[in-house]
């Protein structure tokens, strides 16, 4: 493990001599490509010279105790061991979870698609519920949010709403969200009080480059048509709504939240990439052994993951155990402890199944 924290650290050294040259900087795509690699390793290698700096002050430290006479001195020199053993410490436990291999799509954008469950129009609230309890997340986090298409209910409930979350390592966030999420609580329809179960599904997709996904046109059928909107009221009066049919895979997405056809085709063929991606993903990692899958869950959009309770003002996520009693700041965005939590948890699985030591 040493060995691979001194490679980055000389990688890093080399790529700083790179980007002040220049001639690399002559080739701006080039310098800002090398840029990036440079900058994701600007925290691992300064936590690993802390680290090594510590290591030499505690060596340096330990033989002043040894020839130190002076006990005043020698309490000291005790303190200082003990507070650099505590760095050491930290840091050992910081670079274990930075040379954790990265999600190569943890920097990306993210399409989250809702779709209302079990429940009919209760089922469709609760999916407008999480629609706005993400917002709200993004615009904690100053993130731009872009709804794709959304197919709503008369009573402003959502069958099926997706959108675009813009931001810094909004997928790294947002990724753990996919699966099934449920609610129990009194419908605002129920005279007698009784507690109903609805469920909402969440996907959660990497905005993909087209050069990670290349569509074929000539796979693609695409029909158009007029947009409409609650119980069929027209909203457009030309045929802008797009629905396009990839013919290879039988994937359908239909956008018309846009005025102009253009931009509806524009917005399809993104969601179609990141549909296709997130099936190509699945493919690849159905042969990963179970042993390998990380514990905070699965990643398959059927599994029940979290249940928010309404009575008791509290919301569970059941792949770690953890339940927080503050439903209403939940749903009002205040989801990071959750997130956070979960993160942690993913972190320590993958370092039990690498068995990471540090010296």
């Amino acid at each position: 493990m040493l060995e691979r924290l001194e490679f980055i650290e000389n990688k890093y050294d080399e790529l700083s001599n790179k980007i002040s040259d220049p001639s690399v900087m002559a080739n701006q795509k080039e310098w800002q490509k090398l840029c990036k690699e440079h900058s994701d390793m600007e925290i691992m290698v300064a936590k690993y010279r802390e680290y090594k700096n510590a290591l030499s002050s505690l060596e340096e430290n330990k033989a002043m105790l040894v020839e130190e006479s002076d006990k005043e001195m020698k309490d000291m020199i005790q303190e200082d061991i003990k507070s650099l053993n505590e760095i050491i410490e930290s840091s050992q436990e910081e670079l274990r979870i930075l040379l954790l291999p990265k999600d190569p799509n943890d920097d990306k954008n993210v399409f989250i698609e809702i779709r209302g469950g079990a429940g009919g129009d209760e089922a469709a609230l609760f999916a407008a519920n999480l629609f706005r309890m993400y917002t709200r997340y993004a615009e904690r986090n100053r993130w731009k949010v872009e709804v794709m298409s959304a197919n709503e209910t008369d009573i402003g409930g959502f069958k099926e709403v997706v959108f675009m979350v813009k931001g810094d390592k909004a997928y790294s966030k947002l990724k753990y969200e996919i699966g099934v999420h449920r609610v129990q609580r009194v419908p605002d329809t129920e005279s007698s009080g009784r507690i109903h179960t609805s469920t909402a599904t969440i996907a959660v997709l990497p905005e993909v480059d087209d050069v990670d996904i290349e569509i074929n046109a000539n796979d693609l059928k695409i029909d158009v048509f007029r947009a409409s909107g609650n119980g069929g009221q027209c909203v457009n009066t030309t045929d802008s709504a797009v629905r396009m049919t990839h013919l290879p895979t039988g994937l359908v997405v239909s956008c018309q939240d846009e005025k102009s056809q253009l931009k509806n085709k524009e917005k399809a063929l993104k969601i179609l990439r990141a549909r296709l991606y997130e099936q190509a993903e699945a493919e690849r990692s159905a042969g990963i052994a179970e042993d390998r899958r990380s514990q905070v869950g699965t990643g398959d959009r059927s599994e029940r993951i979290r249940t928010y309770n309404y009575p008791q003002g509290r919301v569970t996520d059941h792949r770690i155990g953890v339940t927080l009693y503050k439903l209403e700041s939940f749903l009002d965005g205040d989801i990071d402890e959750m997130l956070n939590a979960l993160i942690t948890a993913d972190q320590a699985e993958k370092m039990k199944s690498m068995g990471n030591n540090i010296g």
